[in-house]
Parts: C-alpha cells; sequence; structure tokens
C-alpha cells in the first residue's frame, strides 16, 4: 500500500491546498493530511478543528484522513507507514526552503521521498495568512476557501473581536 503524508498547517485550508490533497490522493492508496501543532505561533484554529475541517472538506475522498502531529515530519511519515512525503509549490520562494527540507528529510530517512506538486496557477498566490488577513479586514474570502471554511473563518473572527481577542 501506497502511503503519503502532506504536512503544514492548514489555519485554514484553503481551495489551494484543496486542489494539491485532490491530485496527491489520485496518485496513493492513502493520503494523510498533517496538521502541525505549533507551540510557538498563534493559530486562528486549533489542531483539533483543523482536522475537523479537513475531513469534512475531503469526506468525498476515501482515501483522505487528517490527523495531527508535533516535531518532526519525518517522525510523522515513519509513524504513517508513508513512503511519500506530498508537498506544494506555489513560487520560486517556496521551492528553495522546500528543496532543503526534502535534502535534509533524505538523509534523515532515506527510505521516505518528497513530492512537489505545483500549484494550479489559480492559486499561486494563496496562502492561508493572505486569507486572514483579508477576513480580518473584512473582505470577501469565499473565492479561497470552501463555503464550509469561510464560514468557520468568519464565525471564528467574529467570536475572537467580540472577545477582545481571546477565544
Amino acid at each position: 500500500m501506497r502511503i503519503a503524508i502532506y504536512p503544514g498547517s492548514f489555519d485554514p485550508v484553503t481551495l489551494g491546498h484543496l486542489n494539491i490533497i485532490e491530485r496527491a490522493a489520485s496518485t496513493v492508496d492513502q493520503l494523510i493530511v498533517g496538521v502541525l501543532e505549533n507551540q510557538t505561533k498563534s493559530p486562528l484554529f486549533t489542531a483539533d478543528e483543523r482536522v475537523e475541517m479537513i475531513e469534512q472538506v475531503t469526506k468525498e475522498m476515501p482515501n483522505v484522513s487528517a490527523k495531527t502531529f508535533n516535531g518532526l515530519t519525518i517522525d510523522f511519515a515513519r509513524q504513517c507507514g508513508a513512503q511519500l512525503i506530498v508537498r506544494g509549490l506555489r513560487a520560486i520562494t517556496d521551492f528553495e526552503y522546500e528543496l532543503q527540507m526534502a535534502q535534509t528529510n533524505r538523509i534523515l530517512a532515506p527510505e521516505v521521498d518528497t513530492v512537489f506538486f505545483t500549484t494550479e496557477l489559480k492559486y499561486a498566490y494563496l496562502s492561508s495568512s493572505t486569507v486572514k488577513e483579508v477576513a480580518h479586514f473584512g473582505g470577501d474570502i469565499e473565492c479561497f476557501l470552501s463555503p464550509l471554511v469561510a464560514e468557520r473563518v468568519y464565525k471564528k473572527l467574529a467570536n475572537k473581536n467580540s472577545s477582545g481577542g481571546k477565544s
């Protein structure tokens, strides 16, 4: 069985992420979307909320699942029995960082390869950070996210703003 992981923060999961998930899932038997629990960042959504959203927007993809992880991506790959790490590339600036990480992971775990999917052009500019910034200033984010995720972002920001920044 060919298993791949697609690690990231997914805060929130965008249409660009979903495009990579769909394409990667069509090439493997099982794709596990790994949601990083990064203690150094202040995400909009908890890791469990992000997993839940990913599960909801990928429910039509039976070979896709999502789970949280801490620590090194390569350790998560091993825990999942993955032979592949999936990474998305938007621009040349992504490539330099991703290549360095892929080479490091290959040294740490020669049995695990990294595969790159280039983002479809219509998503090349898209990032979770951009979406959150647009939403924070009241912009329309529905062209960047699935309707379910957009609704959750608006709701989370409304709750955050009404509670004085605490959620």
